[in-house]
């Protein structure tokens, strides 16, 4: 096993990152992000101990967010044990309007300033509506809260499909000790 692992952010490849332990390299620190409705509040601390998919959205009226979180939302169940964090860096209001139409409790979040996105290195500078946003992503943590898998899509429709990602939990389940 590698004991290093190298990471380099997208938006700023000309400088690397120094060479971390592995296992710093993939401890996440703890955050909590509001929830975009009833103001409860998503804790990592809270969700250990299960495989937390992290979901970072667009910052717009992006109707391939929508179709992504409906198609999430509708097949959780077939992924047990995993919860799912929708994280989109708009306002509460435009949050609101954007998911109108999925139950009140839906797990989308608030990342206010994509504050959180940046934490974890999600690249930005995509144009879309007219706006300047961050490229949309799927991380994975396992158990602990490390993270152990990632997807950075190429642009709005490059998203990591369903099917995919139960394999992919299924693949990590099945390395786990």
């Amino acid at each position: 096993m590698n004991p290093f692992r190298f990471r380099i952010g997208l938006a700023g490849l000309a400088a690397a990152l120094a060479l971390l332990p592995l296992a710093a390299a993939n401890a996440v620190p703890d955050f909590e992000l509001p929830h975009a409705g009833d103001g409860k509040a998503f804790k990592s601390a809270a969700a250990r101990g299960k495989i937390v998919a992290l979901h970072f959205l667009l910052k717009t009226e992006c109707p391939f967010c929508l179709k992504h979180t409906h198609t999430y939302l509708k097949r959780a169940a077939e992924v047990p044990g995993v919860v799912h964090v929708f994280i989109k860096p708009d306002t509460e209001e435009e949050i609101r309007s954007w998911s109108r139409d999925m139950p009140k409790d839906a797990p989308i979040y608030r990342d206010a300033g994509a504050a959180l996105a940046r934490r974890f290195e999600i690249p930005d500078g995509y144009q879309f509506h007219g706006q300047t946003v961050h490229f949309p992503a799927l991380v994975i943590l396992d158990a602990e809260g490390k993270e152990v898998f990632r997807h950075v899509g190429k642009d709005n429709v490059d998203r990591y499909r369903f099917d995919d990602f139960a394999r992919k939990v299924a693949e990590l389940r099945a390395k786990a000790p």
